[in-house]
């Protein structure tokens, strides 16, 4: 699953392919993956040419003259920009058809993705965007995490999955903070101290601003759609590793909150 390193990395190629072209048509084979009238979606964004491409979490943000096209990858979505003339794979769900001869495509083999448009006051005020808590590799302070976790029994591998809270870690990049941060994935959140606390953020911001260098992290469903190939893969620590790096012990890997997790019991109290 694409999570902000991989998201940050299709933004920066995309906005460099985009920039300035116009929307001349939208094609749709599953008009469900937008979460509002599809014609009305339609209606809204031809004509209109892109300005900018925005991130927040693991959400791309389209700016376009005046309106914002929002799109979350969720499991395996994929953009493809490709000339009008190459084939369609089957799994392709939507095609917008750019003022250059190209396309910008949208695959997705489990169809899990979404796209909405939103006006600028609409942006930050109503869904998706409006409960998103801060980037985890923002400027998220101590006070807020624990105000966050301080009443919250559930597993703190959990709690920072949880995209209210901060956005943008998702199960591979979770691993690797607790593994640096010394943290059981099973602590309770309610039991994070102030210590624990800044090293999560600390190291939060370390490893996705390292990940985000090398491009994300290409492993399982998560591979390049435009000719970048992530590379952090080559540092990842835990995540489905089968010995510690540190002691040498072996890894090991349970379910938390539904999410194959892994961690060093000795490393991690």
């Amino acid at each position: 699953m694409p999570e902000l390193p991989e998201v940050e990395t299709v933004r920066r190629v995309l906005m460099t392919d985009l920039n300035g072209l116009t929307i001349l048509e939208i094609e749709s084979n599953y008009e469900a993956m937008v979460d509002e009238d599809f014609k009305g979606f339609k209606d809204k964004l031809i004509g209109k040419s892109f300005k900018d491409i925005h991130r927040r979490g693991k959400f791309l943000i389209f700016e376009l003259e005046d309106i914002f096209l929002i799109s979350h990858l969720r499991m395996e979505g994929k953009f493809f920009y490709q000339r009008k003339e190459e084939p369609l794979n089957k799994h392709i769900h939507m095609v917008f058809h750019l003022s250059n001869g190209y396309d910008l495509r949208y695959q997705d083999t489990r169809k899990f993705g979404r796209m909405v448009t939103k006006t600028k006051e609409q942006l930050n005020t109503t869904e998706p965007l409006n409960h998103l808590g801060p980037d985890a590799n923002g400027n998220v302070t101590v006070e807020y995490l624990l105000s966050k976790l301080k009443n919250r029994q559930i597993p703190i591998k959990e709690a920072l999955l949880n995209q209210e809270i901060i956005s943008g870690l998702g199960n591979i990049y979770v691993d690797e903070v607790l593994f640096t941060s010394g943290i059981n994935p099973m602590k309770k959140s309610s039991d994070i101290s102030i210590v624990d606390a800044k090293n999560i953020l600390q190291n939060a911001k370390m490893i996705l601003d390292k990940a985000i260098v090398y491009k994300g992290t290409t492993i399982r469903s998560y591979t390049s759609s435009l000719g970048v190939k992530g590379g952090y893969q080559d540092f990842l620590n835990v995540h489905t590793k089968t010995i510690c790096p540190v002691c040498g012990k072996n890894i090991t890997k349970i379910r938390v909150g539904g999410r194959g997790t892994y961690y060093c019991e000795n490393c991690q109290k």
